[in-house]
């Protein structure tokens, strides 16, 4: 053998060798931290025995004689699941994760530092329930439990043994009631509104007059797509179901764009335009087992390990002290159960998209700001950021009457003059009850409890839908939303002159829409329109979803009970859709265009497409190709970088708007010289780049194309996943896995024009609860109940969640003790 190659071979020796002892201490300290499930522990604190069952996919079951002991046992038992991802997110809402994770991070501390989402968890603190703060504290034990009994980096999880190897060593503070309310904060954050919105169309205003920004922002089409509220109107002040029905401020906002940009997204898309859920509920009159039907599935930013966690909260005897038998998914790092149901109820949210935040352009000088022509003295405090490996960084926070001031946190300079600098006013940032809500929807049994626990869902805001064992059904609008002086919320304003100030008190509770057991025996909630505003003001927002997945829905089920009754497996079908519902109005415009060349046969997949982005579809990665070719040629010249279009279904809105007017001076291409381009110049242009760029990705037989080669799903570690250490991510990141459905089909799964068609927003959990018999109940979670690498819980749903299947979701004592095969036993 040459001696190159003996020299190559002993080094692949030695590297495969090291490869096999590191692969084995890896094996060994992940093993290490796995949880124990059976037998028994001892947890100090705990008043009387609990028992937690777990089946095959590792989803705990808690039963207790007390309060304090059910949520002691979720920490305990969320802990030693999931502790690394609850330790990670609370530094996030601290602004602490250059603690963690060094310099990297350092620009979200100091955008989240700037917002204070954790000094307002603190105050919120004191205005919630005694009960609550228990219940919060109970929680808070049973993880410090978990804790004390794993000292060790090896003890808790391999993300501290990676993280003790960059960093040193770094041992975890104990857990508060404070680290939970602050993650509420960050479900508010996420689940915000149209702040982006507002910014994107002052940065379209830079390089376009206004009248075609307004283009790009159509009206809501009420005669085509429903809203969620088709009855009822404001009568005498309550709502009543039963009455008739440029450059310097471009640059000012670029800044609050990056500042906006670098707090990361614990839930949503980075586009946002992915962010939405479905859900729906369906009468028992209309249904098979005659009790209501109500299906959910909220459309998140794909996580690993998934946001969700499922679990179930009994108490063996329900009492006074003793109230909660429900089961749904949870919050690591937060006690009670986010959606699901109790042995009379069960809810589901979606996104409400009320308009709750606004930037307001402030005129600032100094350590002043002028307001309404007086200089008033700005709100300052100091905030020191701990870095590993590095020194303490101190930044000022400055803030108005409005909020606090976020260009500040990218723009060190603070030029005098008008607007010079933006603050952010935001429903979050004022101590609320929403962690009451939670706990008070927990031991609900009843419309009127519901009620009156969503009177206290005030942030963030989202379409509740119900369904109780009695037969009810309904649906309430909750959330604190701002009521202003003038304006419509949908641009940046003036602060200087206090004309668009927020009222002092917000749209009151019983103004808010809400619905009874309608007529049609259904309701559908898709973050579309709540309801025509012809009919009801205060404005709640301009800046819905557009309605094609809520209409399609509303079709579908009228479909079914053509045909008769409905039942679990047909709410499954219908979440399992994959029609695109902008298909209708594009295909016919591509097939009157004059087309020559090899892209001509790539357009004869379109002629027979049923319209459904199946994972075999080659029409459907063929019409997705051309989509994405038609707003990137069509828009990209036209806007900043920030406004492009992501390809939600407002760019239906807008380009449904265009293809009736062929020379609009859109459809012109500003970057080529003595030509004007117009509608078919551009659908043309469109639909051979398309088949260039599939025939260079998959072939030149159009007929083997398949959406599913293009549209894959990656499961990244939220924080470790995106490392740029290959060996680090292969340890936390799974995947890919192809995924059907798209952007606005009802089986929403995003993806983003811009950057190709890999998946950035999904349904990250699926619930189909049957009111007749829960144990009949179906869900699937997007990854599994474990945040350990290599658990068998890690990723075990993955693949039946990417085929559409569910599982048992199981809650009656019987059924849950029939599925165990773990069983662990704590005493006092």
């Amino acid at each position: 053998m040459p001696w190159p190659l003996r020299w190559f071979a002993r080094v692949l020796t030695v590297l495969l060798a090291l490869a096999l002892v590191l692969a084995g201490v890896i094996i060994v300290t992940v093993r290490t931290s796995f949880p124990q499930m059976d037998g028994s522990l001892r947890l100090p604190g705990l008043s009387t025995n609990v028992e937690i069952f777990r089946d095959k996919s590792g989803i705990p079951h808690i039963y207790a004689d007390t309060a304090a002991d059910l949520f002691m046992a979720q920490g305990f038992v969320h802990a030693q699941d999931r502790f690394f991802e609850m330790d990670v997110r609370r530094h996030m809402t601290a602004g602490r994760l250059s603690e963690l994770f060094g310099a990297a991070t350092l620009k979200t501390d100091k955008a989240l530092r700037t917002m204070g989402w954790r000094r307002v968890a603190e105050q919120e603190l004191g205005g919630l329930t005694k009960g609550t703060r228990d219940n919060l504290n109970a929680y808070a034990k049973g993880v410090n439990t978990w804790l004390a009994a794993n000292p060790n980096a090896s003890d808790r999880s391999i993300e501290y043994s990676v993280l003790k190897l960059q960093n040193g060593p770094y041992q975890p503070e104990k857990w508060t009631a404070a680290d939970s309310v602050a993650w509420l904060k960050a479900m508010a954050w996420d689940l915000r509104s149209n702040v982006e919105s507002e910014i994107d169309r002052s940065l379209a205003l830079t390089k376009l007059p206004r009248a075609r920004v307004d283009q790009l922002y159509p009206d809501y089409p009420y005669d085509r797509h429903s809203p969620i509220v088709t009855q009822g109107a404001l009568a005498k002040g309550r709502f009543d179901q039963e009455a008739e029905p440029r450059r310097r401020a471009g640059r000012l906002l670029t800044q609050a764009a990056e500042a906006l940009d670098a707090v990361p997204s614990t839930m949503s898309t980075e586009d946002r335009e992915g962010v939405g859920s479905n859900s729906w509920v369906v009468s028992g009159t209309n249904t098979t087992g005659g009790k209501p039907l109500l299906a959910n599935d909220p459309h998140l930013a794909p996580q690993m390990p998934s946001v969700w966690y499922q679990a179930g909260l009994h108490c063996r005897k329900l009492s006074e002290r003793c109230p909660y038998d429900v089961t749904g998914f949870t919050f690591s790092g937060v006690p009670g159960v986010i959606i699901g149901h109790t042995d009379k109820i069960s809810w589901g949210f979606t996104n409400l998209g009320p308009d709750v935040a606004d930037l307001f352009l402030e005129q600032v000088e100094g350590d002043t700001y002028l307001y309404r022509g007086e200089r008033v003295k700005l709100e300052t405090r100091k905030e020191q950021i701990k870095v590993a490996g590095g020194d303490p960084v101190t930044i000022t926070v400055r803030s108005t009457r409005h909020g606090p001031l976020i260009n500040e946190v990218i723009e060190t300079a603070r030029p005098s003059g008008e607007a010079n600098a933006v603050a952010l006013q935001w429903t979050a940032l004022t101590p609320g009850r929403t962690a009451d809500a939670v706990f008070e929807l927990n031991r609900a049994s009843d419309w009127e409890q519901f009620k009156a626990a969503a009177a206290l869902f005030e942030v963030p805001a989202q379409n509740l839908i119900y369904a109780d064992t009695a037969g009810k059904i309904g649906y309430q609008a909750p959330g604190r939303i701002p009521i202003r002086e003038n304006g419509d919320g949908t641009w940046p304003v003036p602060g200087w002159t206090g004309e668009y100030d927020w009222k002092p008190e917000p749209i009151p509770f019983d103004r808010l829409p809400s619905v009874e057991d309608p007529a049609d025996g259904f309701i559908v909630t898709a973050n579309n329109a709540v309801i025509d505003p012809a009919r009801y003001r205060p404005l709640l927002t301009k800046d819905w979803a557009y309605g094609y997945r809520s209409q399609r829905i509303r079709d579908l089920i009228e479909e079914a009970l053509a045909k008769g009754p409905i039942d679990a497996a047909a709410m499954a079908r219908i979440q399992q859709d994959t029609y695109n519902g902008f298909a209708e109005t594009l295909v016919p415009a591509l097939m009157q265009v004059d087309l020559a060349g090899p892209s001509g046969q790539a357009r004869q997949l379109l002629k027979t497409w049923d319209r459904r982005e199946d994972l075999d579809s080659a029409a459907a990665a063929y019409f997705n190709a051309v989509w994405r070719q038609v707003l990137v040629l069509t828009f990209n010249d036209d806007l900043p970088e920030q406004a492009r279009p992501a390809g939600g279904d407002r760019w239906y809105e807008v380009v449904r708007r265009l293809l009736v007017t062929p020379g609009d001076p859109f459809w012109d291409d500003v970057t080529t010289k003595n030509r004007k381009e117009t509608r078919d110049d551009i659908l043309r242009q469109a639909m051979a780049s398309a088949h260039q760029e599939l025939a260079d990705r998959l072939g030149d037989d159009v007929t083997t194309w398949r959406w599913g080669d293009l549209h894959r799903l990656d499961l990244v570690h939220d924080s470790l996943g995106t490392s740029g250490i290959a060996p680090v991510e292969a340890l936390f990141n799974r995947g890919p896995l192809p995924v059907p459905g798209g952007k606005d089909a009802v089986n929403a799964t995003g993806w983003n024009v811009q950057s190709g068609y890999a998946v950035t927003a999904v349904p990250s959990m699926r619930m189909i609860v049957d009111l007749s018999d829960l144990d009949k109940s179906r869900w699937i979670n997007l990854t599994g109940a474990s945040g350990h690498a290599f658990h068998d819980n890690y990723v075990d749903q993955a693949e039946a969640w990417a085929r559409g299947e569910l599982m048992p979701m199981l809650s009656t004592p019987e059924s849950v003790r029939k599925a165990a095969v773990h069983t662990l036993r704590l005493a006092p």
